[in-house]
């Protein structure tokens, strides 16, 4: 008579860096859904600022993350990694409020990334270490709906002070400083990290070249895959400012951010647990043909409810490819050197996500918001169709 195997409960320690991510999400995203117009309607910024200002800020969180993850592997400890970079975020953001020019935004939008940075690869090697095998997918779901749980509370909160304070965006910005600074506590009181050995040569880079050569070649199709990825979904800052030219007013434009955030967390769990169970590379297919319609659906948008239908399709394929690209991730690396796998994969990530900033803002300034959903669309079907290639050429 067999046994049925019991399936693995999620570790306490995943739930409570959820609600990290959750506390810190809600402070960066109510700030995210007014910058852009903070930049382009206070400050005087143009498009193509904008994307240069999100393009370098996203870039340089993601190509952090590569020493971070390394030098988590090296010093065999994530916890001290993951304070230092949620509490420059906390840091950063009194900044906000505070900011009278494009270049004090720029600097607290760069220092708040940094810490975005340094935390990012050592919690998701933090996760893989801890999740069990079984269930790490549904492991990385977890975490990343709680993180769009925060992602739909900022902005909320953002329209109801906005609405309360008469479209006083800094003083509305004060109220993410709060949030953040809960996000620092819970993991000084709330996190513990498993054993992890350290590295046992001494005076020895943490930053190796050789250990690339140790990566499969299933590793780096995922890289591969995701930089095509990266490069079709640049900023959401895009998304807010299509909002406002489409006519929603300013108190309610963060409701664009809400929408995304609101399907991204009620597809991101469920996403991940189907991940466990079917091959991880049909979900990813899908969040692509879904930003594919999304880009469409936006270029053509002539109503704020076309909008938002193009917006809601943002957040169904963000849930259907974050999560899952972080367990490709994890399940095509070695177990010792996951924090630097997933912060290679930022690095290159990073890149495309400044080139893509940088190419919608161009897109946008000088040949119309329609061209950079459009361009957007393109660079998704490509990376589907290298889904489909690896497919066609496995078969």
């Amino acid at each position: 008579m067999s046994i049925a195997r019991q399936t693995p409960a999620i570790p306490r320690a995943i739930w409570v860096l959820g609600f990290v991510s959750l506390f810190m999400d809600l402070s960066s995203e109510l700030v995210h859904s007014l910058l852009p117009l903070f930049l382009v309607g206070t400050l005087g910024a143009s498009a193509l600022t904008v994307g240069v200002i999100e393009g370098v800020a996203e870039a340089t969180a993601m190509i952090v993350k590569i020493f971070s993850g390394a030098i988590s592997d090296f010093i065999g400890g994530r916890k001290g990694l993951l304070l230092l970079g949620y509490g420059l975020a906390a840091l950063s953001k009194p900044l906000f409020p505070l900011a009278t020019s494009v270049a004090t935004v720029f600097a607290a939008r760069l220092l708040d990334r940094i810490g975005k940075g340094i935390r990012g690869a050592p919690r998701d090697a933090l996760v893989a270490d801890i999740a069990p095998f079984e269930i790490r997918g549904a492991c990385f779901g977890l975490r990343q709906s709680m993180d769009t749980v925060g992602a739909f509370l900022g902005p909320l909160l953002a329209i109801v002070l906005m609405l309360g304070s008469g479209g006083d965006i800094s003083f509305v910005l004060w109220f993410a400083v709060l949030p953040a600074f809960i996000a620092v506590g819970l993991i000084v009181k709330g996190v513990e990290e498993p054993a992890h050995e350290p590295a046992t040569q001494r005076f020895r880079s943490p930053i190796r070249l050789n250990i690339l050569w140790r990566f499969s070649g299933a590793y780096w199709w995922v890289v591969m895959v995701g930089a095509a990825f990266t490069l079709a979904r640049f900023s959401e800052a895009f998304l807010i400012l299509r909002a406002q030219q489409i006519g929603l007013s300013m108190a309610w434009v963060p409701s664009v951010m809400v929408v995304m955030a609101l399907f991204y967390a009620l597809s991101a769990y469920p996403a991940g647990k189907w991940s466990d169970r079917i091959e991880r590379t049909w979900l990813l297919g899908t969040g692509l043909g879904l930003l594919v319609a999304a880009d469409i659906m936006l270029a053509r948008a002539e109503s704020i409810t076309g909008v938002m239908l193009g917006v809601a399709l943002w957040g169904l394929h963000m849930g259907f490819s974050q999560g899952t690209l972080a367990a490709l991730v994890a399940d095509t690396t070695p177990k010792e050197f996951k924090g630097t796998a997933f912060g290679v994969f930022n690095l290159v990530s990073g890149l495309c996500m400044l080139l893509a900033s940088i190419i919608a803002g161009w897109l946008w300034q000088f040949h119309g918001s329609k061209t950079t959903f459009y361009t957007g669309a393109v660079f998704s079907a490509v990376a589907l169709l290298l889904i489909l290639l690896k497919r066609w050429l496995r078969n």
